[in-house]
């Protein structure tokens, strides 16, 4: 099956699941919400039992209950399968609060992958899933090799799946996958933003020689880039100065064109033409609706031109000038896929 059209803008489904802090499942639902009654509708929906230990999944799919299947895209992962916790055994956030008594267990065997994929369906309330990506593989590559993909390659022969591939935040891993392997789709994070050309030296390439269709997330480094402040996250630590003074630069440029930096981030890997879909996470109704206007926000090609001429951005890197592939307003948001 070919991969389905994905909008440019999806949603991370992270954040559902209490991510660094918890939320309710009222707000959980708001946010799903808000995602289709955007002025440019958020549909494409990313989630993975490893979030949460399956409490996104399980929000996600009470907040996607009766809606038609056929009005958006949903991706999960296998790789991490869920078991009920031991008698005494305590569960491991790994950076949720608030998680369920379960326990992630790495599995790549045929029955394995399976049986994640079954348990994400059962969770998400949902006969099918467009997309399934073998998530942080990259200490598990002989794993991989060995059954991991071909297991979930039958599942797409099968037609139980549309499109598969990887997701994790090591480019040139990913890199070396879409060079050995059939892969339909990667979603590769933090790796090909403003602050970091990493993916575009070695993943990007491969991807266009490919045909591999690339989703990004990240876009914002994991916050240095929708806040640039002392003390700022990148990379899930806090920012070094070098970087932080890029970011704080790269906002006064951005600022000098009216436009805001997290718009330029969030348009800025659509400069290749591999990217089709960038995924943002959002915890609040709110948040979807600033990161849809922040996506639509009208960039003049001059910005991009003026970052390169600071030495902001480098003078080899592709940019998203107006006419090229990235989607401005007005664009169809299904286009690239």
């Amino acid at each position: 099956m070919p991969l389905p059209a994905l909008p440019r803008l999806g949603l991370g489904c992270a954040p559902l699941a209490n991510l660094y802090r918890a939320i309710t499942d009222e707000q959980a639902e708001a946010t799903v919400a808000a995602a289709f009654d955007a002025g440019r509708p958020v549909t494409y929906l990313d989630t993975a039992p490893h979030y949460g230990l399956g409490r996104s999944e399980e929000r996600l799919g009470r907040a996607l209950a009766g809606r038609d299947r056929a009005s958006y895209v949903l991706s999960t992962k296998v790789g991490r399968r869920l078991r009920d916790l031991a008698p005494g055994e305590a569960p491991e956030g790994q950076g949720f609060t608030d998680v369920p008594g379960r326990a992630r267990v790495w599995d790549f065997t045929a029955d394995g992958i399976r049986a994640t994929l079954e348990g994400s369906l059962e969770r998400l309330g949902v006969d099918a899933v467009d997309i399934v990506y073998l998530h942080d593989v990259e200490d598990h590559l002989p794993e991989v090799y060995a059954t991991g993909f071909a297991a979930l390659a039958d599942l797409r022969d099968q037609g139980v799946v549309k499109a598969i591939g990887f997701g994790m935040n090591v480019s040139g891993v990913l890199a070396r996958l879409v060079a050995d392997l059939d892969v339909d789709v990667v979603l590769c994070a933090g790796r090909w933003t403003l602050l970091e050309r990493t993916a575009y030296d070695d993943l990007l390439p491969v991807c266009e020689r490919r045909g591999t269709k690339v989703v990004v997330g990240g876009v914002y480094n994991s916050g240095l880039l929708a806040d640039p402040r002392p003390g700022a996250p990148y990379d899930y630590a806090a920012a070094p100065q070098e970087l932080l003074d890029r970011a704080l630069a790269m906002a006064r440029v951005c600022g000098e064109f009216g436009v805001p930096l997290r718009a330029a981030a969030l348009r800025y890997p659509f400069a290749h033409p591999s990217v089709v879909s960038a995924l943002v996470g959002a915890a609040s109704a709110d948040e979807v609706r600033d990161n849809e206007a922040m996506f639509g926000h009208d960039i003049p090609d001059a910005m991009w031109h003026a970052l390169v001429g600071e030495g902001l951005l480098d003078p080899d890197v592709p940019l998203p000038l107006t006419g090229g592939p990235a989607a401005g307003p007005g664009a169809d948001p299904a286009a690239g896929a």
